[in-house]
């Protein structure tokens, strides 16, 4: 039955290497800070993260055009109204006379918002042909060489004010939002190249458990022909060589799923076999909880979008203050216009214009609406301090957790590593002992058990050390190895 075993055994092997051969498949061998690096490189999640950026930046970059003079130009190219009309007649009568009118215009405006008062100020120079056809003078031109004005609520609420404090901190937010994607993009990185490891850890340790089992069954047999063990045993050890190649199996598949993770994952081809080198060691790092409790406020973008809720929160009170009692307008313009027949003398013996108003809404009855909708805004604000103060408080624990937990992760590492080197060197001399019959199968099998165990909780010790490392780096958007701040070349992102 094991020959049947090593055969089948043999087939996957030789249907692997045909398969690669075919595909020409190309090995790459990566360790931690690589597969991190082409991640952020190549990555799905990276490029969304990069394109959520750049949203961000046009977005800000339409708030600062807000503030900025617009030139606009308007025109009518051309408008002919060919009806019948009701013209009053000289002598009171009403009669209907047909008119064919021809309107070509021209508008050229400029707007300029204010920031300090909320208002707008604008100028415009405007020129209008009428063409009468049936009617003396045939043709008229209206000119308007320069009209100003202004444009000013005074209701107390500038939305231009708020905008300026809230869209700026938006933009940083979304900088610090894409820096923590990263972050993201690298603990996933972690995860799956650990799941691989482990992955080939475990055919590792298959394959060595495989040849170790076959090398003893055929010990066994040998010694129970001469009847130096009893047949339970020769038949364990059977088992033991038979779960072997089961478990090889078992790894060459999982191992495979493990790749395709993260092949796909890091955005390679499936023409792409990875190869994973584990770091041989982690970093003597301590962190201070203060120390990175400060980092966390500075760099965290979710502290950032607490302080935004905030001031959302009392813009919205503002305004709702604002739409409770008397509200008014301000509109003031003045220009010059001129009319005749030549396009050019509408440009002379100009007649100045202006238009003043002040418009006033007060409501008299409105069943407290308005209040109800300022007491409204003083609630959803009260409610909204009382949640950022518990998001605080839960961000402060949750930092001292990561940070303990993190200390812990380095003992934890030199243990485990202790306890696999221990857990090899014990089932050595056990199998050593097995061979000269001082001890039994059973024992044996354990000291196999243990050193497996040890040697995946090696590599499991080596996943949480990394993971709380990057979810530290997460949250403080600090680089803890180079002591300094995470950063991005912005502008380099822009131009990608």
């Amino acid at each position: 039955m094991h020959r049947n075993i090593v055969l089948s055994i043999g087939l996957i092997v030789g249907i692997q290497t045909m398969a690669q051969t075919q595909t020409d498949v190309e090995t790459r061998t990566l360790n931690l800070s690589e597969a991190i690096q082409v991640a952020h490189e190549q990555s799905l999640m990276s490029l969304m993260a990069r394109h959520q950026f750049r949203s961000s930046y046009w977005e800000y970059r339409s708030h600062q055009a807000r503030y900025r003079p617009g030139l606009t130009l308007e025109g009518t190219l051309p408008s002919l109204n060919n009806t019948r009309e009701s013209v009053i007649q000289p002598d009171g009568t009403e009669e209907f006379v047909q008119r064919s009118i021809m309107k070509t215009s021209l508008d050229l405006q400029m707007n300029q918002n204010i920031a300090w008062t909320g208002g707008r100020v604008f100028m415009s120079s405007q020129v209008q042909r009428n063409d009468n056809f049936g009617e003396e003078p045939p043709t008229n031109f209206l000119a308007y060489p320069v009209t100003i004005g202004i444009a000013q609520p005074l209701n107390g609420y500038n939305q231009f004010k708020w905008d300026r404090q809230i869209e700026p901190m938006k933009f940083e937010e979304a900088k610090l939002q894409y820096i923590n994607t990263m972050e993201v993009v690298s603990r996933q990185t972690v995860r799956y190249f650990f799941d691989l490891a482990l992955a080939q850890i475990n055919l590792e340790v298959a394959r060595k458990n495989m040849a170790n089992n076959d090398t003893l069954y055929q010990i066994a047999k040998g010694r129970y022909q001469l009847g130096t063990i009893a047949e339970n045993e020769l038949l364990q050890m059977e088992l033991s060589f038979l779960n072997a190649g089961r478990d090889i199996n078992e790894a060459t598949i999982d191992l495979e799923l493990r790749k395709s993770r993260l092949r796909s994952f890091l955005g390679f081809n499936d023409r792409i076999s990875l190869e994973l080198t584990l770091p041989k060691e982690v970093p003597d790092i301590s962190m201070d909880y203060l120390r990175t409790l400060q980092e966390a406020k500075a760099n965290n973008p979710e502290v950032m979008a607490l302080e935004r809720r905030l001031l959302e929160a009392q813009q919205a009170v503002a305004e709702a203050r604002s739409q409770k009692g008397i509200r008014g307008d301000l509109f003031a313009q003045f220009g010059l216009s001129g009319v005749n027949e030549e396009f050019r003398n509408a440009y002379k013996d100009l007649s100045r214009q202006q238009r003043v108003e002040v418009g006033v809404t007060v409501p008299i009855l409105d069943w407290g609406l308005g209040r109800g909708q300022y007491r409204m805004a003083q609630s959803a604000e009260e409610v909204i301090k009382m949640d950022v103060q518990q998001s605080i408080i839960d961000f402060d624990e949750n930092v001292f957790l990561q940070v303990m937990q993190f200390n812990l992760q380095d003992d934890q590492v030199a243990i485990a590593s202790k306890a696999d080197t221990i857990a090899d060197l014990r089932y050595e001399v056990t199998k050593q002992r097995f061979l000269i019959g001082k001890i039994d199968v059973l024992d044996l099998n354990v000291a196999l058990e243990e050193k497996d165990v040890a040697r995946r909780g090696y590599v499991e010790a080596m996943r949480n050390y990394w993971d709380y490392y990057y979810d530290l780096r997460g949250l403080t958007l600090y680089d803890w190895l180079k002591d300094m701040k995470l950063t991005e070349d912005f502008d380099e992102l822009l131009i990608q």
